[in-house]
Protein backbone atom coordinates (compact mmCIF):
# COMPACT_ATOMS: atom_id res chain seq x y z
CA UNK A 1 0.00 0.00 0.00
CA UNK A 2 0.97 3.54 -1.01
CA UNK A 3 2.40 5.57 1.97
CA UNK A 4 -0.59 8.06 3.24
CA UNK A 5 -1.55 11.29 2.41
CA UNK A 6 -0.14 13.78 4.39
CA UNK A 7 -2.60 16.34 5.80
CA UNK A 8 -0.93 19.86 6.04
CA UNK A 9 -2.64 21.60 8.86
CA UNK A 10 -0.38 24.76 8.56
CA UNK A 11 -1.55 25.08 5.24
CA UNK A 12 -5.30 24.57 6.05
CA UNK A 13 -4.94 26.72 9.27
CA UNK A 14 -3.84 29.52 6.77
CA UNK A 15 -6.91 29.01 4.87
CA UNK A 16 -9.31 29.38 7.82
CA UNK A 17 -7.40 32.36 8.92
CA UNK A 18 -7.88 34.30 5.47
CA UNK A 19 -11.34 33.37 5.75
CA UNK A 20 -11.94 34.98 8.81
CA UNK A 21 -9.80 37.59 7.87
CA UNK A 22 -12.29 38.11 5.01
CA UNK A 23 -15.27 37.99 7.19
CA UNK A 24 -13.98 40.05 10.04
CA UNK A 25 -13.41 43.18 7.12
CA UNK A 26 -16.83 42.45 6.20
CA UNK A 27 -18.20 42.60 9.67
CA UNK A 28 -16.83 46.08 10.29
CA UNK A 29 -17.45 47.62 6.78
CA UNK A 30 -21.32 46.45 6.84
CA UNK A 31 -21.93 46.88 10.85
CA UNK A 32 -19.00 48.62 12.65
CA UNK A 33 -17.57 46.14 14.55
CA UNK A 34 -14.40 44.55 15.43
CA UNK A 35 -14.23 41.35 16.67
CA UNK A 36 -12.41 41.66 20.41
CA UNK A 37 -10.61 38.57 21.69
CA UNK A 38 -9.37 39.35 25.72
CA UNK A 39 -6.58 36.82 26.68
CA UNK A 40 -5.99 36.88 30.57
CA UNK A 41 -2.81 35.24 31.71
CA UNK A 42 -1.91 35.29 34.96
CA UNK A 43 1.86 34.17 36.12
CA UNK A 44 4.88 33.78 34.12
CA UNK A 45 4.91 29.66 32.80
CA UNK A 46 6.83 30.39 29.65
CA UNK A 47 4.74 27.75 27.76
CA UNK A 48 1.68 29.92 28.38
CA UNK A 49 3.89 33.24 27.36
CA UNK A 50 4.70 31.38 24.11
CA UNK A 51 0.65 30.66 23.74
CA UNK A 52 -0.54 34.21 24.26
CA UNK A 53 1.84 35.81 22.63
CA UNK A 54 1.48 33.68 19.73
CA UNK A 55 -2.57 34.57 19.86
CA UNK A 56 -2.18 37.96 20.16
CA UNK A 57 0.13 37.95 16.92
CA UNK A 58 -2.48 35.80 14.85
CA UNK A 59 -5.43 37.88 16.33
CA UNK A 60 -4.25 40.74 15.27
CA UNK A 61 -3.09 39.73 11.69
CA UNK A 62 -6.82 38.21 11.31
CA UNK A 63 -7.95 42.05 11.53
CA UNK A 64 -9.28 41.32 15.40
CA UNK A 65 -8.82 43.64 18.51
CA UNK A 66 -6.54 41.92 20.86
CA UNK A 67 -6.59 42.39 24.23
CA UNK A 68 -4.13 41.64 26.79
CA UNK A 69 -4.25 41.50 30.89
CA UNK A 70 -1.36 39.82 31.79
CA UNK A 71 -1.32 39.51 35.96
CA UNK A 72 0.98 38.42 38.43
CA UNK A 73 1.23 34.85 39.97
CA UNK A 74 0.03 36.71 43.11
CA UNK A 75 -3.11 37.44 41.43
CA UNK A 76 -6.16 36.01 44.23
CA UNK A 77 -9.10 34.63 42.61
CA UNK A 78 -11.39 36.89 43.90
CA UNK A 79 -9.25 39.45 41.39
CA UNK A 80 -9.56 37.49 38.47
CA UNK A 81 -13.14 36.78 39.08
CA UNK A 82 -13.77 40.84 39.22
CA UNK A 83 -12.29 40.94 36.17
CA UNK A 84 -14.01 38.61 34.37
CA UNK A 85 -16.72 39.83 35.38
CA UNK A 86 -15.91 43.48 33.81
CA UNK A 87 -14.83 41.77 30.56
CA UNK A 88 -18.13 40.10 30.35
CA UNK A 89 -19.98 43.83 30.54
CA UNK A 90 -17.56 45.13 27.90
CA UNK A 91 -19.24 45.20 24.59
CA UNK A 92 -16.28 45.12 22.75
CA UNK A 93 -14.92 42.35 24.46
CA UNK A 94 -16.85 39.28 22.10
CA UNK A 95 -14.58 36.83 23.50
CA UNK A 96 -12.98 35.68 26.36
CA UNK A 97 -9.98 33.24 27.23
CA UNK A 98 -8.34 32.40 30.60
CA UNK A 99 -5.03 30.68 29.92
CA UNK A 100 -4.54 27.69 31.84
CA UNK A 101 -2.88 26.52 33.43
CA UNK A 102 -3.69 28.73 36.44
CA UNK A 103 -1.67 29.25 39.71
CA UNK A 104 -2.65 26.45 42.21
CA UNK A 105 -4.79 29.22 44.61
CA UNK A 106 -6.95 29.46 41.70
CA UNK A 107 -10.07 27.27 40.73
CA UNK A 108 -9.61 26.64 37.28
CA UNK A 109 -13.43 25.60 37.20
CA UNK A 110 -15.02 28.49 39.13
CA UNK A 111 -12.87 30.61 36.74
CA UNK A 112 -14.08 29.01 33.38
CA UNK A 113 -17.81 29.06 34.67
CA UNK A 114 -18.13 32.77 35.77
CA UNK A 115 -16.90 33.20 31.50
CA UNK A 116 -20.20 34.54 29.84
CA UNK A 117 -20.72 31.12 28.04
CA UNK A 118 -22.02 33.29 24.68
CA UNK A 119 -17.94 34.93 25.17
CA UNK A 120 -16.41 31.70 26.15
CA UNK A 121 -14.78 31.13 22.84
CA UNK A 122 -12.36 28.13 24.08
CA UNK A 123 -16.09 26.07 24.52
CA UNK A 124 -15.43 24.95 28.21
CA UNK A 125 -18.08 26.10 30.20
CA UNK A 126 -20.66 23.76 31.44
CA UNK A 127 -23.08 25.32 29.14
CA UNK A 128 -21.46 25.14 25.97
CA UNK A 129 -21.30 21.77 26.87
CA UNK A 130 -24.64 21.46 26.89
CA UNK A 131 -25.49 22.87 23.84
CA UNK A 132 -22.99 20.90 21.63
CA UNK A 133 -24.59 17.43 23.70
CA UNK A 134 -28.20 18.62 22.43
CA UNK A 135 -27.31 20.32 19.36
CA UNK A 136 -27.91 24.12 20.08
CA UNK A 137 -25.71 26.64 18.69
CA UNK A 138 -22.62 26.31 21.04
CA UNK A 139 -18.48 27.74 21.01
CA UNK A 140 -17.23 24.41 20.73
CA UNK A 141 -13.33 23.67 21.93
CA UNK A 142 -11.22 25.02 19.25
CA UNK A 143 -8.97 21.66 18.85
CA UNK A 144 -11.66 19.15 18.00
CA UNK A 145 -13.05 21.80 15.64
CA UNK A 146 -10.03 22.11 13.80
CA UNK A 147 -9.64 18.38 14.02
CA UNK A 148 -12.88 17.95 12.47
CA UNK A 149 -11.70 20.20 9.82
CA UNK A 150 -9.41 18.19 8.86
CA UNK A 151 -11.30 15.00 8.75
CA UNK A 152 -13.34 16.59 6.57
CA UNK A 153 -10.86 17.38 4.48
CA UNK A 154 -9.53 13.75 3.92
CA UNK A 155 -13.04 12.09 3.85
CA UNK A 156 -15.54 14.81 2.71
CA UNK A 157 -18.31 12.44 3.63
CA UNK A 158 -18.39 11.55 6.88
CA UNK A 159 -21.83 9.80 7.16
CA UNK A 160 -22.09 6.38 8.44
CA UNK A 161 -18.31 6.54 9.09
CA UNK A 162 -17.04 4.33 11.86
CA UNK A 163 -15.06 6.33 14.30
CA UNK A 164 -12.90 6.27 17.27
CA UNK A 165 -11.47 8.33 19.27
CA UNK A 166 -8.89 7.50 22.11
CA UNK A 167 -9.51 9.84 24.82
CA UNK A 168 -12.19 11.02 26.72
CA UNK A 169 -10.97 14.48 27.94
CA UNK A 170 -13.96 17.75 28.33
CA UNK A 171 -11.45 19.66 26.33
CA UNK A 172 -10.73 17.05 23.23
CA UNK A 173 -12.42 13.27 23.34
CA UNK A 174 -16.04 13.99 24.71
CA UNK A 175 -17.01 17.54 22.44
CA UNK A 176 -14.76 15.41 19.23
CA UNK A 177 -17.20 12.44 19.46
CA UNK A 178 -20.13 14.87 19.63
CA UNK A 179 -19.13 16.54 16.90
CA UNK A 180 -18.28 13.56 14.84
CA UNK A 181 -22.24 12.05 16.03
CA UNK A 182 -23.20 15.29 14.17
CA UNK A 183 -21.81 14.38 11.12
CA UNK A 184 -23.24 11.53 11.09
CA UNK A 185 -21.06 8.88 12.23
CA UNK A 186 -20.69 6.00 14.13
CA UNK A 187 -18.59 6.88 17.19
CA UNK A 188 -16.77 4.72 20.16
CA UNK A 189 -14.91 6.74 22.58
CA UNK A 190 -12.30 4.57 23.69
CA UNK A 191 -9.75 5.32 26.60
CA UNK A 192 -6.82 3.04 28.97
CA UNK A 193 -9.63 1.00 29.98
CA UNK A 194 -11.07 -0.05 27.43
CA UNK A 195 -10.62 -4.20 26.86
CA UNK A 196 -8.94 -4.65 23.27
CA UNK A 197 -8.36 -1.59 22.56
CA UNK A 198 -6.49 -2.34 19.49
CA UNK A 199 -9.09 -4.53 18.33
CA UNK A 200 -11.52 -1.64 18.89
CA UNK A 201 -9.42 1.21 16.83
CA UNK A 202 -8.72 -1.46 14.03
CA UNK A 203 -12.62 -1.32 13.34
CA UNK A 204 -12.25 2.52 12.65
CA UNK A 205 -12.49 4.19 9.38
CA UNK A 206 -11.60 7.35 11.30
CA UNK A 207 -9.01 7.44 14.67
CA UNK A 208 -9.15 10.64 16.23
CA UNK A 209 -6.01 9.80 19.19
CA UNK A 210 -6.32 12.30 21.80
CA UNK A 211 -4.46 10.59 24.54
CA UNK A 212 -1.77 12.18 25.95
CA UNK A 213 0.72 9.25 25.49
CA UNK A 214 3.86 9.34 22.83
CA UNK A 215 3.14 6.70 19.81
CA UNK A 216 0.76 4.89 22.05
CA UNK A 217 -1.43 4.01 19.43
CA UNK A 218 0.60 1.41 16.99
CA UNK A 219 0.39 1.01 13.29
CA UNK A 220 -1.00 -2.22 13.59
CA UNK A 221 -3.93 -1.09 15.45
CA UNK A 222 -4.82 1.03 12.14
CA UNK A 223 -7.35 -1.02 9.48
CA UNK A 224 -6.36 -0.24 6.30
CA UNK A 225 -6.86 2.97 4.09
CA UNK A 226 -8.57 4.64 7.68
CA UNK A 227 -7.79 8.32 8.25
CA UNK A 228 -5.46 8.68 11.76
CA UNK A 229 -5.59 13.02 13.38
CA UNK A 230 -3.32 12.77 15.74
CA UNK A 231 -3.82 15.26 18.50
CA UNK A 232 -1.16 14.26 20.86
CA UNK A 233 1.79 16.66 21.39
CA UNK A 234 4.53 14.76 23.45
CA UNK A 235 8.21 16.24 23.72
CA UNK A 236 10.76 12.87 23.94
CA UNK A 237 14.66 12.35 24.06
CA UNK A 238 15.79 12.01 20.69
CA UNK A 239 18.76 9.81 19.50
CA UNK A 240 21.24 12.48 19.66
CA UNK A 241 20.86 14.09 23.39
CA UNK A 242 17.98 16.79 21.39
CA UNK A 243 14.25 16.13 22.51
CA UNK A 244 11.81 15.75 19.52
CA UNK A 245 7.96 16.46 19.44
CA UNK A 246 5.67 13.08 18.65
CA UNK A 247 2.34 12.84 18.87
CA UNK A 248 0.05 10.00 20.26
CA UNK A 249 0.26 7.93 16.98
CA UNK A 250 3.66 6.25 16.30
CA UNK A 251 3.55 7.93 12.49
CA UNK A 252 6.04 6.03 10.87
CA UNK A 253 4.16 2.98 11.18
CA UNK A 254 1.11 4.59 11.01
CA UNK A 255 1.67 6.21 7.48
CA UNK A 256 2.07 2.62 5.61
CA UNK A 257 -1.36 1.78 6.59
CA UNK A 258 -3.19 4.84 6.98
CA UNK A 259 -4.89 5.96 3.81
CA UNK A 260 -3.85 10.19 5.08
CA UNK A 261 -2.71 11.35 8.44
CA UNK A 262 -1.46 14.57 10.18
CA UNK A 263 1.84 15.02 11.31
CA UNK A 264 3.01 16.05 14.67
CA UNK A 265 4.05 19.03 14.83
CA UNK A 266 2.11 20.65 11.77
CA UNK A 267 -1.02 18.69 12.04
CA UNK A 268 -3.54 19.69 14.88
CA UNK A 269 -1.57 22.38 16.30
CA UNK A 270 -1.92 24.87 13.86
CA UNK A 271 -5.71 24.76 13.98
CA UNK A 272 -6.06 25.61 17.19
CA UNK A 273 -5.60 29.18 16.82
CA UNK A 274 -7.56 29.14 13.78
CA UNK A 275 -10.18 27.89 15.12
CA UNK A 276 -10.16 30.04 17.90
CA UNK A 277 -10.15 33.39 15.48
CA UNK A 278 -13.35 31.55 13.98
CA UNK A 279 -15.04 30.85 17.42
CA UNK A 280 -14.23 35.07 18.35
CA UNK A 281 -15.82 35.86 15.19
CA UNK A 282 -18.94 33.61 15.69
CA UNK A 283 -19.08 35.05 18.79
CA UNK A 284 -19.31 38.58 17.72
CA UNK A 285 -21.82 37.67 15.11
CA UNK A 286 -24.37 35.90 17.44
CA UNK A 287 -23.60 38.85 20.13
CA UNK A 288 -24.93 41.19 17.50
CA UNK A 289 -28.00 38.80 16.15
CA UNK A 290 -26.25 38.84 13.23
CA UNK A 291 -25.63 35.11 13.06
CA UNK A 292 -27.56 32.16 14.44
CA UNK A 293 -24.90 29.19 14.10
CA UNK A 294 -25.92 25.84 14.65
CA UNK A 295 -23.84 23.73 16.92
CA UNK A 296 -20.32 22.70 15.62
CA UNK A 297 -20.11 25.89 13.52
CA UNK A 298 -18.99 28.45 15.65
Amino acid sequence: MAEAKIIDGKAIAEEVRAEVAADAARLKREHGIVAGLAVVLVGEDPASQVYVGSKDKATRAAGLNSIQHRLPASTSELELLELIGALNRDDDVHGILVQLPLPGHIDSTKVIEAIDPDKDVDGFHPVNAGRLAIGERALVPCTPTGCLILAQRALPDLRGVEAVVVGRSNIVGKPMAQLLLQQDCTVTIAHSKTRSLPEVVRRADLVVAAVGRPEFVRGDWIKPGAVVIDVGINRIAGDNGKSRLVGDVAFAEASKVASAITPVPGGVGPMTIACLLRNTLQAAKAQAGILQASAGQS
